[in-house]
């Protein structure tokens, strides 16, 4: 088979040799460059047998441009197999322009963010108990949102917490007159108090009071009693009370009997204690083996305690 004659190419191998220009083989599948091969193989049968002719076609061939085109394809693909490597631009080199750049000030991975994917718990719940009392300004209840309700002397701050707004007892209560699902919390003012009042109840005033039924005074008793009968008026003498009997008011504002009282409260029992005999060494000996025995005990109790 014939070498094939192109402009501005000196050799092109036949379409089954690819060793000498790798990769050239399955460029040249493409179907315009197979017509053009083909009709560049002609031409160089035509010129070969004309050879006045030859300078004709190929200038024919040149002012053709659909002939031209595949031609400089393999200008190109020769050029680039048998010059130097070109260096092809990478996929990030192509999109440099819109690609973007973050400057790391945090790190963002590992254990320097785990304080925020398990943070800290926020102590919430109940701070008080149903029926624990408490001062203004108490809270009772920590929340996020509004799963309580504040009720009776009760208000709620911004961060949804409960707190006392007077001094009382804690009540945990529904009120479906009030509303039909909440729950509430509210304080009352008597330890037996109930929340909800009943409808159209007096409303209890805030003043930290309590009702106390009122006491009538005791009269006074002197040790004269006059009385009258149908004999006429009769003036006697009562003993008058002893002062000094029962608890008397002692340095502290309690009321409570006297040490020298006390003291003689056996005497009057008729209670009376054997007194101390000093030869007695029996009596001693069976004291301190009594103490002794107590003091182990203690010891041995005070062991268990600690395990």
């Amino acid at each position: 088979m014939k070498p094939v004659y192109l402009s501005g190419l000196s050799h092109v191998t036949p379409r089954g040799n690819s060793s000498f220009f790798p990769g050239l083989s399955e460029k040249l599948r493409l179907p315009s460059v197979l017509k053009s091969a083909q009709i560049n193989n002609a031409s160089a049968q035509v010129s070969s047998a004309l050879p006045g002719v030859r300078t004709g076609v190929r200038s024919s061939l040149r002012s053709t441009p659909a002939l031209y085109q595949p031609q400089s394809l393999i200008q190109r693909t020769l050029s680039a197999n048998l010059g130097l490597p070109k260096p092809t631009p990478s996929l990030s080199h192509r999109l440099l322009p819109f690609s973007q750049v973050r400057y790391a000030s945090h790190a963002s991975q590992g254990t320097a963010n785990r304080h925020s994917r398990d943070p800290a718990g926020k102590r919430l719940g109940a701070k008080r108990t149903n029926g624990e009392y408490v001062v203004p300004g108490c809270i009772i209840f920590r929340q996020r949102g509004s799963k309580w309700f504040p009720g009776d002397n009760c208000a709620m701050g911004r961060d949804h917490t409960i707190y006392a707004t007077q001094a009382g007892y804690v009540r945990y209560y529904l009120d479906p007159a009030r509303h039909p699902d909440r729950k509430f919390i509210g304080i009352v003012f008597e330890k037996e108090g109930r929340l909800p009042h009943p409808r159209n109840a007096p409303t209890r005033r805030k003043l930290n009071m309590v009702s106390v039924p009122r006491v009538e005074p005791v009269a006074f008793q002197s040790d004269m009693v006059a009385s009258i009968n149908e004999n006429g008026t009769q003036v006697g003498s009562v003993p008058a009370a002893d002062a000094a009997t029962g608890p008397q008011l002692r340095p502290g504002y309690m009321y409570r009997e006297a040490n020298w009282v006390i003291g003689r409260a056996a005497e009057k029992a008729g209670i009376t204690a054997k007194s101390y005999d000093r030869g007695n060494r029996w009596l001693a000996w069976r004291k301190r083996q009594a103490r002794i025995e107590r003091a182990a005990q203690m010891k041995s109790l005070k062991g268990k305690k600690k395990k």
